[in-house]
C-alpha cells in the first residue's frame, strides 16, 4: 500500500511518499520547500496573498511527483501557522479551488493523536507504551503540544505557544545583549510551562518522550562521548544543562561553525534547549527519551497500518477517556457522569432510527453527558450556563471547533430551559446541527433525571414504542425510583415537543 502526505507546516512545504514494508514505512520520495507562512501569522495575523501563491505553486509541483508514483491515498495537512491565521478559511478555500486539494487543518488533540499512535506502533516490540504513564512532547516550529497518557489512554493534551520558529521571531523582536534575550525567553518559557504543570494529571509519570523532526540528531556535535541509540536518544538533566549553557555562550553563527550543524538548525536550537531543559522541571524525571520523526510519517502511518483500529488509539476511547479526566480535575460526580452517559448512550441506541440520528452524533451525546455539571466547578446556580463556556473553551482531542461548540450547547440544555434567540453559541451552529442539538439534549434530560439521586440505581433501561410512536421506557431497579420518577415527568417534556410523542416510565423489579 503506498500513501503521500503533504504537510503545510510554520517554516516549510513538505511531501513524503512511502508505503508499506512489513512493519515499517518505506519512504520513497521526501521532498521540502521553504514557505514563510508562519512567518506570516506569528508577526502579522494572516498568511500574505505572495505566501498563498507560492504555496499553490509548490503544491502544483508536489502533484506532478504525485503522478509520477502513481498515489491517489494522499492527505493534506496544515499545523499551527495556518490554524492561527485569521484568513485560514480563505487560504484553506483558495488551495481546494486552485488545486482540487483539501486541507486538513489539525488542533492539538489531533497532532498528540497521530503522534501518540504513532509511537505506539513504532516502539511496540521495543518499548510498552501501554503499560506506562508516559508524558509526550512534540515538538515543533509553531508550538509545542504536550499529552499525558496513562496506559495508552489520553488524559490530557495542551498546545503552548513556544515553537523555535515563533522563538526566533520573538529573540530578533528584543532589543538586549545575547545573554539578556536568552535570559527574556527563559522567564517566557518557564511561565507557559508554570501552566501546563498545573493542568497535568496526578499520576506518576513513568517516563517523558520528547519528539522532534529536526534537532535530535545533532545532540551529537554538542555533547562528547555519546553515541546515538537506534530508536531514542536518552538524555539527561545534567546534558541539558550542558548542551543549554554551550548554545547559550554564543551566537548562532559561532554554534554553526563550532558545532558542525547547518545554519537554520543553529538559528533556531537555543530555543529548541530552553523549551527541553524547561520540560525537565515539569516532573522529577532525570532522563528523557529524545525521538526524531515527523508529524507527516505518523499521518502516514495511521494512513497505512489503520492506526485507529486499535483500542487505545481508537478515537471515542480517547475521548472518553480525556472526559474522565477532565471529570477528576473539575471535581465532578464521576459514578454519576459516567451513568448518565451509559443511560444516555442507551436511549440513543434505541432511539436513533426513529429520531433520525447518525451513529457518529453518539460521541456528542456521550460527551455531553460526562461534561453537563462541569460549570458547578464555578457555581452551582444556573451551572448549565457555566457548562456550555467551559466546554465550548476546551480543546479536545480531534474535535473541531463546531463540534465542541454543540457539546457544549448539548450540555447547556441538560435542565430547564430551551434554546431561543438570545442564546449567541446555539445560534451560530448550522440549522441541521441545531435540530441535532435539540434531539441530542431531550435525550440528556432523561438520563439526567433517571439518576437524580446520584445513586446508579437503574441497572438497565429498554425502550418500546407503539405503532404510533409513543415510547414507554422500561427502567429495571428493585430501588426507590421515587425522586427519579418525579424528575423524569418534568424533563421529558423536551422530548414530546421535539417528537410529537408520548414518553412514559415503567419500572421492573420492584415490588410496589
Amino acid at each position: 500500500m503506498r500513501a503521500a502526505v503533504l504537510d503545510i507546516g510554520s517554516n516549510s512545504l513538505k511531501l513524503v511518499i512511502g508505503e508499506k514494508a512489513g512493519d515499517e514505512i518505506k519512504v520513497l520520495e521526501s521532498l521540502k520547500n521553504v514557505v514563510p507562512i508562519g512567518r506570516n501569522t506569528f508577526f502579522r495575523g494572516r498568511i500574505a496573498q505572495e505566501t498563498i501563491n507560492q504555496t499553490i505553486s509548490i503544491l502544483e509541483k508536489y502533484q506532478e511527483r504525485l503522478k509520477e508514483y502513481d498515489v491517489t491515498n494522499v492527505r493534506v495537512i496544515a499545523t499551527t501557522a495556518v490554524r492561527e491565521a485569521a484568513n485560514r478559511d480563505m487560504f484553506c478555500d483558495t488551495v481546494l479551488r486552485k488545486t482540487g486539494l483539501k486541507v486538513e487543518v489539525l488542533n492539538v488533540g489531533d497532532v498528540v493523536y497521530y503522534i501518540d499512535a504513532f509511537l505506539t506502533h513504532k516502539l511496540k516490540k521495543k518499548y510498552p507504551i501501554h503499560q506506562k504513564n508516559l508524558l509526550i512532547v512534540e515538538l515543533g516550529a509553531g508550538s509545542v503540544d504536550i499529552s499525558v497518557l496513562e496506559n495508552g489512554f489520553t488524559q490530557m493534551s495542551v498546545g503552548i505557544p513556544v515553537g523555535t520558529l515563533r522563538l526566533k521571531n520573538f529573540m530578533n523582536s528584543l532589543d538586549g545583549s545575547l545573554q539578556e534575550v536568552y535570559e527574556a525567553v527563559e522567564e517566557y518559557i518557564t511561565n507557559e510551562i508554570l501552566y501546563v504543570k498545573k493542568t497535568i494529571p496526578h499520576l506518576k509519570l513513568d517516563d517523558i518522550i520528547v519528539v522532534d523532526e529536526n534537532y535530535s540528531s545533532y545532540l551529537n556535535n554538542f555533547l562528547s562521548g555519546r553515541r546515538r541509540e537506534k530508536e531514542f536518544f536518552i538524555f539527561s538533566d545534567k546534558e541539558s544543562d550542558e548542551l543549554l549553557a554551550k548554545l547559550t555562550e554564543s551566537s548562532p553563527e559561532e554554534v554553526a561553525m563550532t558545532h558542525k550543524v547547518p545554519v537554520d538548525i543553529a538559528e533556531t536550537m537555543a530555543g529548541y534547549a530552553i523549551i527541553v531543559n524547561k520540560i525537565f522541571r515539569l516532573t522529577k524525571n532525570k532522563y528523557i527519551y529524545m525521538l526524531e520523526t515527523s508529524l507527516a510519517e505518523a499521518v502516514m502511518a495511521n494512513m497505512i497500518f489503520k492506526l485507529e483500529n486499535i483500542q487505545e488509539n481508537n478515537k471515542t476511547n480517547q475521548l472518553i477517556s480525556v472526559a474522565q479526566n477532565l471529570c477528576g480535575k473539575y471535581k465532578l460526580d464521576l459514578n454519576h457522569s459516567r451513568h448518565v452517559a451509559e443511560l444516555a448512550g442507551s436511549l440513543f441506541n434505541q432511539l436513533k432510527d426513529s429520531l433520525g440520528l447518525k451513529d457518529e452524533e453518539l460521541i456528542y451525546l456521550t460527551l455531553a453527558a460526562y461534561l453537563h455539571d462541569i460549570g458547578m466547578f464555578v457555581n452551582n446556580r444556573t451551572h448549565h450556563k457555566h457548562s456550555e463556556y467551559i466546554i465550548s473553551s476546551l480543546n479536545l482531542f480531534r474535535l473541531t471547533e463546531d463540534e465542541m461548540n454543540m457539546i457544549a450547547a448539548i450540555a447547556r440544555y441538560h435542565r430547564k430551559g430551551t434554546p431561543t434567540a438570545a442564546h449567541f453559541l446555539y445560534n451560530t451552529l448550522a440549522s441541521d446541527s441545531q435540530i441535532v442539538v435539540q434531539k441530542l439534549s431531550a435525550l440528556l434530560r432523561i438520563a439526567n433525571a433517571l439518576d437524580r439521586s446520584h445513586k446508579q440505581k437503574i441497572k438497565k433501561i429498554e425502550v418500546v414504542s407503539t405503532a404510533k410512536g409513543d415510547v414507554n421506557i422500561i427502567a429495571h431497579s428493585s430501588d426507590n425510583l421515587l425522586l427519579e420518577r418525579a424528575f423524569f415527568k418534568d424533563k421529558k417534556e423536551m422530548f414530546e415537543e421535539i417528537t410529537g410523542n408520548r414518553v412514559t416510565l415503567t419500572v421492573k423489579g420492584r415490588d410496589t
